[in-house]
């Protein structure tokens, strides 16, 4: 893996579906040490028992740290001898942060902080800091505190010193843990109808290989305080659920059923990756945009005498006017899914 040969790497939330992604990507690789940062014991050892039984020769590269990231003492224990950092600790369902707005601020905002001052203090090389579409126009809770992430993220990338500060920011995550998608499967197999919000509500979609392709490539090539965004396409909530249960009919009692149920409390009708303000300095790399940092002083008079005419062409970047798949395209990127292969051949997935 050249720059992570023999490197230690720390996954912030790494109980998660990223986290168990990066491991099943990494652990064969010639990387020195993965440590599992998470509160939550129960889900450790089942990592621990699952990654124990399927990677036996490489397992023992696992460490496992109990902490949270709200906790600052934990963090600089386990950052002790880290080379990078990948940040995924959040709360991320929308409406449980639409109830508890401060729990969000506790874990999004200070937990970030947080993690940054821990990895300057312990001379970390690099940071990547795991970003939502919600946050770009944010109307909900966990939108604004992710949000307030990537500016926490930007505004210690100015005095971070040798530490690399990146963000990257994508879309819904497919089969990740929470996501819809696991929620239809076991709907169809109950019997019980498919509940979804709104029809023509668009998503951005992407697996989890594409994410942990994202932070790689933020990692790879970002410059301290970029945000990256990967190009990805989207498609309707409606052909999502057509595409799933196209899937997974067989294994239904009877014909699903598609109940529309309404939007949920703090959801939009599209999402955004790009705004338009970023969208005029987006730098385009291919299947990717970097926003750059504004490293702009506080000494604010001489902008008011000296503006920046140069600006990009795109508008905005959002998952009404990206590329968007119909239901065959749907349905063959979430049957290319391992989540689902195995789904769909028994086999029990952790995640």
């Amino acid at each position: 893996m050249g720059v992570f040969t023999g490197k230690t790497l720390l996954i912030t939330g790494g109980t998660g579906s990223f986290g168990n992604a990066v491991l099943n990507r990494f652990l064969r690789t010639d990387i020195g040490e993965i440590r599992i940062f998470s509160r939550d014991e129960k889900k450790q050892d089942d990592m621990r028992h699952d990654f124990q039984a399927r990677m036996p020769e490489v397992a023992n590269k696992i460490k496992f740290y109990i902490g949270d990231v709200r906790n600052k003492s934990t963090l600089k224990y386990a950052m002790k001898g880290v080379d990078y950092v990948f940040h995924a600790a959040a709360l991320k369902q929308v409406p449980s942060c639409e109830f508890f707005p401060m729990e969000a601020v506790k874990t999004n905002v200070i937990g970030t902080d947080n993690t940054l001052d821990a990895a300057i203090d312990a001379g970390v090389k690099c940071v990547i800091c795991l970003s939502t579409d919600k946050a770009a126009y944010p109307i909900n809770a966990m939108g604004i505190t992710k949000a307030i992430e990537e500016k926490i993220a930007v505004a210690k990338s100015r005095m971070s010193g040798d530490t690399k500060i990146c963000c990257t920011r994508y879309g819904n995550v497919m089969c990740s843990r929470g996501s819809v998608i696991p929620l239809w499967i076991d709907q169809i197999r109950k019997g019980n109808p498919i509940t979804i919000t709104e029809p023509s509500m668009t998503r951005f979609i992407m697996s989890l290989e594409e994410a942990v392709d994202l932070v790689l490539f933020a990692f790879e090539n970002g410059k301290n305080g970029d945000i990256l965004v990967q190009k990805a396409p989207a498609c309707t909530i409606q052909t999502q659920a057509e595409a799933v249960v196209e899937l997974f009919k067989h294994q239904a009692p009877a014909t699903p059923e598609i109940r529309v149920i309404g939007i949920r409390h703090g959801e939009k009708m599209y999402e955004t990756l790009l705004t338009k303000e970023e969208a005029a300095k987006a730098i385009d790399m291919g299947n990717f945009y970097a926003v750059p940092a504004d490293n702009r002083d506080l000494n604010y008079d001489k902008y008011f005498k000296e503006g920046d005419v140069k600006r990009a062409t795109i508008e905005e970047f959002n998952s009404n006017n990206t590329k968007r798949l119909n239901l065959e395209e749907t349905k063959d990127k979430i049957a290319s899914l391992t989540y689902i292969q195995n789904e769909l051949n028994g086999i029990p997935n952790l995640v």
